[in-house]
């Protein structure tokens, strides 16, 4: 090591931020880069200790910065086992030294030159090394230290204590006889192998703390056990729930708070007797596939919803609800989304430019993908590229007629081809107000079919023609029977803006009921509208 480059710098702490009398030792340039003076000599009542024995540090204070700064060591305080080392070294050096001079020594005479010291010069290394370092540290506060390393410290100092007493009895007397040395180190032998180091002992008692956790209250324990065999006994009751696919709730295999919810956002208390016939067929218990049909405001979607979240809540799957019009799609994602909110589960839009693909990942949250015809294709494929149909639990596809429409109608089938050939675990469930090919789309989807003429509200076909009208009536010879005659006071000028009557025809129901009117153009239905909220009474 070159005196002129490297010096060694000894800096104290104080004791607030470490324990009392603790050392950090750090090697900085000697000089600046700018040179000059400015050094000067460290106090000499400050010790110097170096690894190195054999080379004499240079006692330079140097008012350059340190290159280390107020770095601290995973122990926290490190110098506590610098000083062991360095006590433990110097300790080694001087037993060196002493050996020396008890080979140059004559041991003929029975009397030794120096009695007071001999039973001290007799003693093993470890011993004097052992006195040494808890000389060396006996007076220090081992505040900072843990609760199991202050009583270790307590037993070595006690230990220490008795070896010093019995020690001392063995040395008051200057000459000993041969089989009494011999026995002394009989038993100096003995004890040293039955004592480790103290240094070592506190080396390693250190460490362990340092990394052992912290120690938590008896109560948190408890509670932790408590939860951890609750989550566990939950997890192999829902495993065998969805093994045996029973119910786990009194509303159709959902909780009560689901029943809760439809009635308070839907307004909804019970269900048509052909809903629940429909929720309690086999196929439906066993997850096959399913096609029905009913007369349109029969209340098909509900059927689906509840599915859906039988599908999110008890299995633990994602579904897919299948709508041609980005408009419906937009109407359910608004519906749903307050089901999503309470009962915890995510409703993503896949319509126009909304929708990721493929979808994230929810580690604990479901996901309810509601989306077109050609997002849905776009959806099945991102998932068949991920290997992440299986996730997939139930697709519902609603406007099951629309299969046969041209080009929409194709991507249907394709989608639907791809969930039946790629994952034998996702059931299919669509829906319409008329098939016509039901047997066919029966075969395709391996499905069971359910058909039901229910109307919540009867409805009549009437026909206006000129005055009069006349309604649809199937018994009829001509399926037209007079009803009644029109006789509407309209001046010229509104015969020339109205010809059809319809502002009159939707007086009859406006305001006590509501009326829908269907144009055949959109130009036409605005022209329509304008017309009627322009003659039409606020």
């Amino acid at each position: 090591m070159n005196e002129a480059r490297t010096e060694i710098k000894v800096k104290r702490v104080s004791s607030r931020k470490r324990s009392r009398d603790s050392w950090k030792t750090h090697l900085i340039p000697a000089r600046k880069r700018g040179g000059g003076g400015g050094e000067e000599l460290c106090p000499r009542n400050w010790k110097l200790s170096s690894i190195m024995a054999d080379i004499k540090a240079v006692e330079y204070c140097s008012d350059s910065e340190d290159l280390f700064g107020d770095y601290d060591s995973i122990l926290e305080d490190s110098s506590l086992l610098a000083k062991l080392d360095d006590a433990e070294q110097n300790e080694r050096q001087r037993d060196l030294q002493t050996n020396a001079v008890d080979q140059q020594q004559d041991f003929t005479s029975l009397r030794p030159s120096k009695p007071s010291v001999y039973g001290v010069q007799r003693r093993s290394s470890e011993d004097v090394l052992t006195d040494s370092i808890l000389d060396g540290l006996g007076d220090e506060p081992f505040e900072d230290l843990p609760a199991s390393q202050l009583e270790f410290q307590e037993r070595v100092n006690e230990n220490a204590k008795k070896s010093r007493l019995q020690d001392g009895d063995k040395t008051s007397t200057p000459f000993r006889s041969a089989d009494a040395k011999r026995d002394t180190d009989d038993k100096t032998k003995r004890q040293t192998k039955a004592r480790r180091s103290v240094a070592d002992q506190l080396k390693r008692t250190m460490l362990c703390n340092a990394a052992a956790p912290s120690e938590l209250s008896r109560s948190v324990v408890l509670k932790e056990a408590v939860v951890s065999e609750e989550i566990s006994v939950a997890m192999l009751a829902m495993e065998t729930v969805s093994a045996q696919t029973t119910d786990l709730g009194p509303f159709f295999g959902l909780p009560t708070k689901v029943k809760d919810l439809i009635y308070n956002l839907r307004g909804i208390k019970s269900l048509y007797d052909w809903q629940e016939t429909c929720l309690n067929l086999d196929c439906v218990h066993q997850r096959k596939n399913l096609i029905y049909s009913l007369p349109t405001s029969g209340g098909k979607t509900l059927v689906a919803e509840i599915l859906i979240l039988r599908e999110l809540l008890c299995r633990k799957k994602d579904c897919l609800f299948i709508l041609p019009y980005i408009s419906l799609v937009q109407e359910k994602v608004r519906g749903l989304a307050s089901f999503g909110l309470e009962l915890d589960f995510m409703v993503e839009e896949y319509a126009g430019s909304k929708g990721k693909f493929p979808p994230m990942k929810k580690r604990k949250q479901r996901s309810l993908y509601i989306a077109t015809i050609e997002k849905a294709h776009s959806l099945v494929n991102s998932l068949i590229e991920t290997d992440r149909l299986d996730h997939l639990g139930l697709v519902v596809v609603d406007e099951l007629h629309m299969l046969g429409d041209g080009s929409r109608g194709a991507v249907i089938e394709m989608t639907l081809a791809k969930v039946l050939y790629v994952s034998k675990m996702t059931q299919i469930i669509g829906m319409s107000a008329t098939l016509g090919n039901i047997k066919d789309l029966q075969t395709f989807l391996k499905a069971e079919n359910y058909t039901n003429d229910f109307r919540p509200v009867q409805l009549k076909e009437y026909v206006k023609l000129n005055d009069t009208i006349y309604e649809v009536d199937p018994k009829e010879e001509d399926c037209f029977r007079l009803s009644r005659p029109l006789n509407y006071k309209y001046s010229s000028s509104m015969q020339k803006i109205d010809p059809d009557h319809i502002i009159a025809l939707v007086t009859e129901v406006i305001p006590n009921h509501s009326c829908l009117v269907f144009c055949p153009t959109k130009k036409n239905c605005e022209n329509v509208a304008s017309m009627i909220c322009k003659y039409l009474k606020e």
